[in-house]
């Protein structure tokens, strides 16, 4: 049975840092593309990043570029997210999907349970 389960949310002050675990079990992670999304309250979900089957290829949306760095290690079916100078406006629930496609495509079969990050002073 796929499953996405992430993790590493929390609670951060502005400017400071987390990294999010997507771990990956029931399938063959290194086939997939796997993408980060987040929802904040009252927002539509948002794509933060993703990256290819094989990390040859990432991408981010502008609100997060230069900040997140998104990676992955097929050997341990985990990909991670990790966030820098943390904003307010990066407050939310984070979700880890995997794609339909070895590139990232913007198509998504399977979706983790999500991991709560805030950040507040």
């Amino acid at each position: 049975q796929l499953q996405l389960v992430e993790s590493g949310g929390g609670l951060v002050q502005p400017g400071g840092s987390l990294r999010l675990s997507c771990a990956a079990s029931g399938f063959t992670l290194d086939y997939y593309a796997i993408g980060w999304f987040r929802q904040a309250p009252g927002k539509e979900r948002e794509e933060v990043s993703c990256v290819s089957s094989r990390g040859g290829s990432t991408n981010y949306a502008d609100s997060v570029a230069g900040r997140f760095t998104i990676s992955r290690d097929n050997a341990k079916s985990t990909v991670y997210l990790q966030m820098n100078s943390l904003k307010l406006e990066d407050t939310a629930v984070y979700y880890c999907a995997a794609g339909k496609y070895w590139y990232c495509s913007g198509y998504y079969d399977s979706w983790g349970q999500g991991t709560l990050v805030t950040v507040s002073s």
